[in-house]
Parts: C-alpha cells; structure tokens; sequence
C-alpha cells in the first residue's frame, strides 16, 4: 500500500514556517507498514491542488493532505475538494458541536467565522478534531473505491492526534495492512562505512523480507531494521535473531536498542541505576543539559549543571585551579578533569560529565585546533577522559561532542 503526503500553504514554500508534518507523517505511516510514495509541498491555489491531487492518486492508494481548511480567505481546500469530487459544502451538525465546544473551552462566543469550520463537502466522511475547530474529512472516489484522500488540518499537533488516533488506523483497517516490526539499534564509535563493511556478511544473511536502513547523525549511527510479513510473532523472532547475530560482530559500537536518541538511552539507564548525573559544560554551552531536561523524567536523576564558559567561572563555580588553567589552558584533559570533579563534588551527584574544546569557527591555534575536544566522566571509582579531534562546523562539533559524552557516560554507568 502506497501513500503520497501533500502539505499545502503559502507559508512553507517560503520558508516561514518549517514542515514538520512531512517529517512525523512519513514516520508515522512507515511505522505502521504504509510506503510513503512521495512529499509534495505547495502553496495555496485551487488549481496546483487539483493538479498534484490527481496526480498523487495516479501514483498511489491514499493521498494524506494537510493545511489549507481555516476560516479564512486563503484556505481554500475545502472548496477545492468540493470541486474535485463534484460536491458540495454543508454544514455538518457534528462539527459544529464540536467547534462549539472548542470555542467555549477559550471563553469566547461563537461566530460566524467560527460555524464555515464546520461545513465540509457532503460526499465526505467527516472526522471529529478533539483539538481544533477544523476538521478531519475522509473520501473515497467513485471511479476507483480503492483511493482514499483524506484531508487534516496543518497544525502540527492536531495532525499528529488524529494520525496517530483516527487515520492510520482506519487506513490499516481499509487496506488490511500487514504486519509490521521495527527494530532500532544506536551506535557510537564507528562510521557508516567502516560499519558496513564490518557487517556486510551478515547484512547479506538477513531475510529477505527484512530491511536494513543506515540513519547517520553526527557522531552517531543508528541501524534500522524492518520486517514485513502476516505473522507478527514470527516476524518478531527473525528480527530477534538477527539483532542476536550482530553483537558478536558490532556489539562494542552497540549503545542500545529501541531508543531514538543516545539521551534517551542515558534517561533509560541513569532512572534504571537509581543514580544521579551533574553536568559541566564548556564549548558545549548547555547542550548536553538541555538534550536530557528535554525529555521527561530528568528530576529523577538530573542534579543540575554549570556552563563554565569563561575561565572565571570555572574557577569559581567548578574549582577548577588557577595555576591549571594558567599551566596548561582552559583546553587541556588537566582542566576537564577538575571540571568533572568539581561538578560532581559540588551538585552532589553519582556521576558528572565535563566538556572544553574550540567549537569554532575561530579560537584555534596550531596546538589546538578547531575541533579539539576533552571530554570527561567521573564516579566514586574515578575520572575517565578522552581527546576528541572532530571536524565541520560549529552546530556539528557541538553535537558529535554531546553524543561523544552519552556514550562515555553510558559505558561508565554500564560497562560491558
């Protein structure tokens, strides 16, 4: 089953507003076992919706739309539907209600602007957006029963509840999607093709039925393999045997499995050790707090963190010695490491995590250059460090940096 996604306004083809909804719809529909066909960005004119509408169903069996059904002037879909499908608008009684409600929920009386929301074109099916006045409409065409268009409104987190809610699982109902497992496994230390080569045999090994995808960020690689088949338990176990197979071979890059991020595995792990983590951040300016805080739970075992950009604040808040800093600089596996200790001292944690390097574009010497990076983690059982000499620019040291500390901390916490 094929899906193509067209996302329509005038504010994403300029930029204005970045199109997430492609990037979750596309991983919403591959989770469930549906190809995503194709993304198709437009703008806001009755005639480009017609033209890529028909030609997305030419290419596929579902068309997903999103943008385009307010109130106002510009947002055109509604109509455009209407003329596609040889309908016409009422206002449907359902809607309403709900609009009503959604309405009253911020203290305000009912418009006229407000009740166009709820007219949709008679000859669909409309689906009830429990987090917006615009609503969700269903269609299928006569010529072809097997098509389905369905339209969603374009705010990110309205789309995502009825996805998630509503669309998929009607789709996988209507085309009797088969079953589907996914298996994600994060890798840090090797690079995609020095992986692929160390794992080829295997690769070639798998089962025809399942995919293997290489998804590289900076500083990381994650593996993603995909089974499709009838059977989920059997489907289940061949991708059990085949994770079971590459740890002899990749099992020292192996991080962990089923997490999307290498701070995610460190919140899985810190909240299963029962310890704590404080943080000392230099070149990578909060980062690496930010990335754990983001995620929820971080209270129960995030003690806190200092960003010791300047050599004061280093001394100050973190201990860092003057005559270290003096002796051998602010860069220097001497001073990451009274940084780590001093926050882990200090913030009163298990663990703490330092960083001090030359992010860039500038402040590098012949002696450090940018991308000249130490890193360091300390325990009760002492401090470990490590020299990193990463290149690109500025935003991709400062990551490759925090995934190079994710993963230090986590061999510490768990050592194989």
């Amino acid at each position: 089953m094929n899906v193509t996604i067209l996302n329509i306004g005038d504010e994403l083809l300029i930029g204005q507003v970045v199109n997430t909804n492609a990037a979750k719809m596309s991983q919403m529909l591959t989770q469930a076992g549906m190809a995503v066909k194709g993304v198709y960005t437009i703008g806001d004119l009755s005639e480009d919706i017609g033209n890529y509408l028909r030609h997305c169903l030419s290419v596929s069996d579902v068309v997903l739309m999103t943008g385009g059904l307010g109130p106002t002037k510009d947002d055109i879909t509604k109509k455009t539907l209407c003329e596609f499908f040889g309908s016409e608008l009422y206002e449907n009684e359902e809607a309403l209600e709900n609009v009503r409600r959604i309405v009253a929920s911020h203290g305000r009386e009912l418009t006229e602007i407000n009740r166009l929301q709820a007219w949709v074109p008679r000859c669909c099916t409309m689906i009830n957006n429990v987090l917006g006045t615009a609503p969700c409409m269903w269609f299928e065409t006569d010529d072809c029963p097997s098509k389905v268009v369905v339209s969603l409104p374009g705010v990110p987190f309205e789309m995502e509840n009825l996805m998630q809610t509503e669309v998929v699982p009607r789709l996988r109902e209507h085309f009797a999607v088969g079953a589907i497992v996914n298996k994600n496994l994060l890798l840090h230390g090797i690079g995609e093709s020095f992986l692929s080569d160390l794992i080829e045999p295997w690769e070639l090994a798998l089962p025809e039925n399942i995919r293997l995808a290489y998804l590289p960020q900076p500083g990381l690689m994650k593996l993603r393999l995909t089974a499709r088949g009838d059977d989920s338990a059997r489907l289940q176990h061949q991708i059990d045997e085949a994770v079971a197979g590459l740890y002899p071979i990749a099992g020292q890059y192996i991080m962990g499995e089923d997490a999307e991020s290498l701070p995610e595995l460190v919140a899985r792990t810190m909240v299963a050790s029962g310890r704590t983590l404080a943080t000392a951040e230099s070149c990578t300016g909060g980062n690496i707090a930010a990335k754990l805080t983001a995620l929820p739970g971080a209270s129960a075992y995030f003690r806190g963190g200092v960003v010791a950009y300047s050599n004061e604040v280093k001394e100050s808040e973190l201990g860092v010695r003057h005559e270290t800093l003096v002796r051998h600089g602010a860069v220097s596996e001497e001073t990451v490491r009274e940084m780590v200790t001093g926050a882990r001292e200090r913030l009163g944690a298990d663990y703490a995590v330092a960083t001090t390097g030359v992010a860039g574009p500038s402040g590098g010497t012949p002696e450090k250059p940018v991308g000249t990076v130490w890193i360091a983690v300390a325990s009760a059982d002492g401090v470990s460090t490590e020299l990193l000499h990463l290149t690109g620019r500025r935003a991709q040291i400062v990551e490759r940096t925090c995934n190079a500390v994710f993963a230090a901390l986590l061999r510490v916490v768990r050592p194989q």
